[in-house]
């Protein structure tokens, strides 16, 4: 079952969602708008070599003030972080879906939108600019929903590599079982 807005104000009254600041406006029917925060990773290029699933990535790391704009230039991709951090309870799973929004200004926001029972921290979301043009980018700018639900008890929740996270956080595939092989 989704959640609702009545639903998604408990959590945040809970503290299951951190706002730095709280504002009501986010809070949509069902859903959550979240923000971009301050930080941002644009994958390093690594000429003649590519990229080989299992291997460490490098990132070049920005970090942009309140009132500052990153560039996201045309067919560029990076990572960023929300300004909310998040507590999922072991009895609920997220969805993290781009603004419609958003998308019809040509920034592809995520591709990897599941969010496990027991995470804990903010979200990286993928960006990818599909225009022609730079789109700039505003800490604190709604570019993304969350979208809560409840699930059945899960008998481990997730522990795993990205628990924690407060900013933008790179793959850490290389952490992977399938990776050590």
């Amino acid at each position: 079952m989704i959640l609702g807005d009545v639903a998604i104000k408990t959590l945040i009254e809970a503290g299951r969602i951190d706002f730095p600041d709280h504002i009501e406006p986010l809070v949509n029917p069902a859903s959550l708008n979240v923000r971009l925060g301050n930080t941002f990773l644009i994958p390093k290029r690594r000429f003649f070599k590519g990229v080989r699933l299992g291997d460490k990535m490098e990132y070049r790391r920005y970090e942009i003030r309140d009132g500052e704009e990153f560039c996201l230039m045309p067919g560029q991709f990076a990572l960023a972080t929300t300004k909310e951090r998040f507590f999922i309870p072991s009895t609920m799973a997220a969805y993290v879906q781009g603004r419609s929004s958003i998308g019809r200004a040509g920034l592809t926001v995520q591709n990897a939108g599941y969010v496990d029972p027991g995470f804990h921290g903010a979200i990286t979301l993928e960006l990818k600019n599909e225009t022609r043009n730079p789109i700039y980018l505003r800490p604190g700018y709604p570019v993304a929903q969350m979208i809560f639900e409840e699930c059945t008890p899960v008998e481990k929740p997730y522990k795993g590599k990205y628990n924690g996270q407060i900013e933008a956080t790179g793959s850490r595939m290389q952490q992977d079982k399938e990776a050590r092989k």
